[in-house]
């Protein structure tokens, strides 16, 4: 599990600049045409989490206790639950929640599997 917090670590940290990319242009396309969607916010508030989780990935990739992986359940899985609230027209915003749900659960896997193993 320890390539994996590393590959999803640095792929995270990689992926959140282009979805604040995207949120900012997905923002500024729900302000000028006055839809009222929040999409563009909420792929911001998924993109610091994803960099959030990414960091934490990395940092607690060789710790054996349960502290690191639930951090990244909880900031992995908030951030799926808001990119899956708040896409609206931003559809991209789907994709990333789904990389945020893929995370959460393998941090859950590493979690059991640390549990077995101890």
């Amino acid at each position: 599990m320890k390539t994996w917090k590393l590959v999803s670590g640095i792929l995270s940290i990689v992926l959140f600049v282009v979805v604040s990319f995207q949120s900012c242009a997905a923002g500024l396309g729900n302000a000028l045409s006055e839809n009222g969607e929040s999409s563009g916010s909420g792929g911001i508030l998924v993109a610091i989490l994803m960099l959030s989780g990414g960091i934490v990935s990395i940092a607690t990739k060789k710790s054996k206790g349960k502290g690191g992986n639930i951090a990244l359940i909880v900031l992995f899985g908030l951030a799926a639950l808001i990119g899956f609230g708040f896409a609206g027209s931003f559809a991209d915003l789907n994709i990333w929640a789904f990389w945020c749900l893929i995370n959460a659960i393998f941090a859950v896997v590493a979690m059991i599997k640390n549990k077995k193993d101890a």
